[in-house]
């Protein structure tokens, strides 16, 4: 590991050079519920919830330009998603704000959008095109899983997997709480998420005290809280990198997520290199290296 830390946290910052990444969530619903027709993905847990019936799901004019039609009497679903429009941030009295180069600077306005659709089965002259062929999903690396599993039994941390929208680690109980592997698209996207979440709990005052008072009320997108969400990261992205996992499409999104906390902190790209260090003790502590074992080339 001895240039991995800097080779990583160079590749990042070479990232956040060429402008605003798009992040994406790396998990949604299972694909074992309702799915698109159109791309075979599984939808999110609310619109699991919206929809109810497992199978595919298609609109109205998906089934028309493919040749088919709705059943007389059929009752259509919604569907939700949230589109991020781009707007100039403005103060409490309307003016803009600019950066210190005096451009606008721009957040995103979340807008909850709505489409109706209906399942395969309300449809005539159309079959359905992902029955004996699931999308693909996360699978379990044996590597990934026993350093992981060997880390969360030495420091007797709970780790849970759960069908749900939310991953993470809560100090105040010690538990790592992660969808299930079936929810995430690739490997690379469930252990990058899952060693996101250890780097954290390595923050606990039992292991390398990098949490400051009540870490559990550090205040969502405070500057302590975007400071500890990049060293996660930058953890999570060491961890992929040592264990042979990482994709260009895992490491876009990575930087894509330390860049989404780095505007908190005034985009001061110093701010990598001090969560970097922090991160080298992380994964150190995951992976149980000591410094005589790296010293000795293990």
């Amino acid at each position: 590991m001895k240039d991995l830390y800097s080779e990583i946290t160079n590749g990042i910052i070479e990232q956040l050079e060429q402008g605003v990444i798009p992040w994406k969530k790396p998990w949604t619903g299972v694909n074992s519920g309702a799915i698109s027709h159109a791309t075979g993905r599984a939808y999110s847990l609310l619109n699991q919830m919206l929809l109810a019936r497992p199978g595919e799901y298609i609109t109205f004019n998906q089934c028309k330009q493919e040749g088919g039609k709705v059943k007389k009497g059929a009752k259509s679903k919604i569907v939700v998603f949230w589109k991020v429009l781009p707007r100039e941030k403005k103060d409490a009295d309307g003016n803009i704000i600019t950066n210190a180069d005096g451009k606008p600077i721009i957040e995103g306005l979340p807008v909850l959008r709505y489409f109706q659709v209906f399942h395969i089965d309300d449809c005539e002259g159309i079959a359905p095109k992902w029955e004996n062929k699931l999308p693909a999903v996360a699978s379990p690396d044996e590597r990934a899983e026993n350093v992981l599993m060997d880390y969360v039994r030495r420091e007797n941390i709970r780790l849970e997997n759960v069908i749900g929208d939310r991953a993470y680690y809560s100090p105040s109980r010690d538990l790592i709480r992660l969808p299930i592997m079936e929810q995430f698209d690739s490997t690379a996207e469930y252990y990058g998420t899952a060693y996101h979440e250890a780097t954290h709990s390595t923050g606990h005052a039992t292991r390398l005290n990098r949490f400051t008072g009540d870490a559990a009320a550090a205040a969502f997108g405070s500057e302590s809280y975007s400071k500890e969400e990049l060293v996660a990261e930058i953890g999570s992205a060491c961890c992929l990198h040592e264990l042979g996992l990482e994709t260009p499409s895992s490491f876009k999104n990575s930087a894509a997520y330390i860049q989404s906390w780095l505007r908190v902190l005034k985009d001061d790209k110093r701010m990598i290199i001090s969560a970097a260090a922090r991160a080298e003790k992380a994964v150190k502590l995951i992976f149980n290296i000591t410094d005589s074992k790296q010293a000795d080339g293990e």
